[in-house]
């Protein structure tokens, strides 16, 4: 077959005063037609602002008039997008929605020219969570790039970080609230703690179920074995489908019993007749199936964790999976017994469970799960989006959110306060409800594990859950995902722009503490623990163990 000559030369360079700009997007289409014209507004912000600079911002791929977007939503289209632009070129990656990074992720790695992600600072469609999921990717991968975030490209954070990057290829941020852990510093007892622990993992090893991995192209979020096995932590690759199948044999009674135990808890379901927008008992019931038999395949393979991806595939054939996942993060939850003996699995446990598959959230969430257990606190452990936040009263506050798969017993309330509503039709065409509700003030430790030239690390850092009053709750809501659970984080020593540029990902994992002191000594053995396991541990922020 004879070699085309037009794919083995590069394309025309760009010219002295112009960048090029792309922009990921997903791989549902319905999602991405909603959302084109917030992606839209934010390019025609940047072109003024990069004109600003006497610079031409061009698109490197055009609107696409039948599918009404012009976003890079597939792989295959990435790739080739990446063909006709030229490797020295400087490449803006614009994100004003969630994105799949591995539509273009092979573009960047290949790409020689300076890079810089950029997204706007809203909550209305996911593009910060995109824009992190992409950076996250680039820290893995090794790409060099810059990134800044803007409310409307006017300000002067976006400017000096703009023209830094126009002269240098490069954006510098301010990360003096990052250090490593010394582990002579730590307190004894949960310096030993987290040592005896750590031995522990490696004697009796632990198993991730893993329900197909790479969900929505989060490299970042995938954990290769030879870095995870070390830990004593190995991967049990289950199928979606397997998945599908164990509901089927799940009888209806069964189901049916869940959902009466969610009732006698007060659990307020939103339903309708519609199953196309509205939430049904069908779906609810479905969801109630799917509980009980990831709770029986994890316990039939020996996982102490597992994640549902719930995306391409499994989201077109049953209704979605966050409300199991939040019943799954709880030790409070609905039975499930074993069909042959009927023995009751992980009694008085939570089956942690790592939303959308995130590895990295998973090993952080067994590893939250020991120490707690062993601090005899509350296990109850999940990952939120990196969604959103603005000043309330002049203190920053962060609007962490995930789909419907925190656990219950971090709500004001309980199961009582928490509602499930049916999921956006747009992300969940076949429905099913969340585990919504707003999160107890309290204190927590936040943490992301992520890979970095190839090597484990951990950010670990406090905070402090905030109420604020219903109707600053419901602006941030209708700011956001009115359907999804909230958290109102502060974290301690750290601000907004510290934490975005720091943070290797979308996701970030939270737990709670019965008070300030208890959350130092439980971050404090997990740290220890994390060390011992050869993790590079790095704290956060202002961090006291006592």
């Amino acid at each position: 077959m004879p070699i085309d000559s037009a794919i083995v030369q590069d394309p025309a360079p760009a010219a002295p005063n112009e960048v090029l700009l792309v922009a990921s997007g997903d791989s549902r289409q319905s999602a991405n037609e909603v959302c084109w014209p917030a992606q839209a507004e934010v390019e025609r912000k940047l072109t003024e602002a990069f004109a600003a600079e006497d610079i031409v911002l061009r698109r490197a791929h055009p609107y696409n008039p039948e599918l009404r977007h012009g976003f890079i939503w597939s792989q295959r289209m990435g790739m080739d997008v990446f063909m006709n632009i030229h490797p020295d070129a400087p490449l803006v990656v614009a994100e004003a929605v969630w994105q799949y990074s591995h539509h273009v992720l092979a573009g960047l790695r290949s790409h020689r020219g300076p890079i810089l992600t950029v997204a706007n600072w809203s909550g209305q469609w996911p593009g910060l969570v995109g824009m992190l999921n992409l950076n996250g990717s680039l820290y893995k991968a090794g790409v060099p790039f810059g990134t800044v975030w803007s409310r409307d490209f006017t300000d002067d954070l976006f400017f000096e970080a703009l023209r830094q990057w126009l002269v240098q290829g490069c954006v510098t941020h301010d990360l003096t609230h990052v250090r490593p852990l010394d582990p002579a510093a730590l307190p004894a007892e949960q310096a030993a703690l987290g040592k005896r622990l750590a031995a522990q993992l490696r004697r009796r090893k632990a198993i991730m179920g893993i329900f197909d991995e790479g969900c929505m192209g989060m490299y970042n979020a995938i954990v290769e074995d030879e870095l995870l096995n070390p830990l004593g932590i190995y991967k049990e690759r289950l199928s979606q489908s397997a998945l599908v199948a164990a509901m089927r044999e799940v009888p209806d009674s069964e189901a049916q019993q869940v959902r009466d135990w969610l009732d006698q808890r007060c659990v307020r379901f939103v339903t309708g007749p519609n199953p196309d927008t509205d939430l049904t008992d069908g779906q609810i019931l479905e969801q109630c199936k799917m509980y009980i038999a990831a709770v029986r395949m994890a316990h039939s393979f020996g996982c102490d964790t597992i994640g549902i991806q719930y995306q391409q595939g499994l989201k077109d054939m049953v209704a979605a999976s966050d409300l199991a996942e939040g019943l799954l993060n709880n030790p409070d939850r609905p039975p499930v017994l074993d069909a042959q003996s009927g023995q009751a699995l992980y009694a008085g446990q939570p089956l942690p469970h790592f939303n959308e598959v995130d590895e990295c959230a998973g090993v952080d969430a067994l590893v939250t799960n020991r120490v707690w257990t062993a601090l005899g606190l509350d296990p109850s452990t999940t990952l939120h989006d990196v969604r959103w936040g603005d000043d309330y009263n002049g203190q920053f506050v962060w609007v962490f959110q995930i789909s419907g798969a925190a656990p219950a017993s971090h709500y004001r309330g309980g199961y009582a306060g928490a509602v499930s509503e049916r999921q956006p039709p747009m992300y969940f065409r076949m429905g099913g409800g969340t585990l919504k509700g707003v999160s107890k003030p309290g204190e927590i430790v936040w943490s992301r594990v992520f890979v970095e030239r190839n090597k484990l690390h951990c950010d670990l850092g406090l905070g402090t859950v905030v109420s604020l009053p219903e109707e600053e709750t419901a602006r941030r809501w209708k700011e956001t995902t009115p359907q999804w659970p909230i958290m109102h984080a502060v974290l301690h020593g750290v601000t907004r722009d510290q934490f975005m540029a720091r943070h290797h990902a979308n996701h970030v994992n939270v737990a709670y503490a019965p008070s300030a002191e208890q959350a130092g000594q439980a971050l404090a053995a997990k740290a220890a623990m994390l060390d011992q396991l050869g993790v590079a541990v790095h704290l956060c922020g202002d961090v006291k163990w006592a």
